[in-house]
């Protein structure tokens, strides 16, 4: 019987473009745990799985806390249909939040673009010799 394939903490950081030290963080978090062979760190497959999550899990906006509890639910469920649920809720939330910064942003991209029209109106104002002091638009 073949043992299964290890990684160091090198081949995986350099196989996922992170630092080691995030990985070492991921593991003091609980993401990941190593085996240890002295002081060096040896990641199975799982973790390498676990890791690679972790990792899509952020770029989606997910905390650190919250991977860890999808992943504890991962470890204690018999069958995956309650971690599946659970993180479908935990999707839906993140898409509401997401949602809501978007119209966030295009608020404040409206008052952006309208505040700098004003703006530029009083400056073509004073370049045409208007009599008028130049004074910035009231932000209220």
């Amino acid at each position: 019987m073949t043992m299964p394939k290890t990684y160091t903490i090198s081949e995986l950081a350099e196989e996922f473009g992170v630092s080691t030290r995030t990985l070492r963080h991921y593991e003091d978090q609980g993401l990941v745990t190593p085996a240890r062979q002295g002081l060096q760190r040896r990641y199975s497959p799982r973790d390498r799985v676990r890791l690679k999550l972790a990792l899509r899990g952020k770029r989606l906006g997910f905390s650190l806390s919250a991977l860890r509890e999808l992943f504890r639910l991962y470890d204690l469920a018999n069958d995956e249909r309650k971690q599946l649920e659970e993180f479908a809720v935990k999707l839906e939330r993140r898409r509401a939040q997401l949602e809501q910064q978007r119209e966030d942003v295009e608020i404040m991209l409206n008052e952006i673009s309208f505040f700098a029209k004003q703006c530029q109106r009083l400056l073509d104002e004073a370049d045409r010799g208007k009599k008028t002091a130049v004074r910035p638009p009231a932000l209220d």
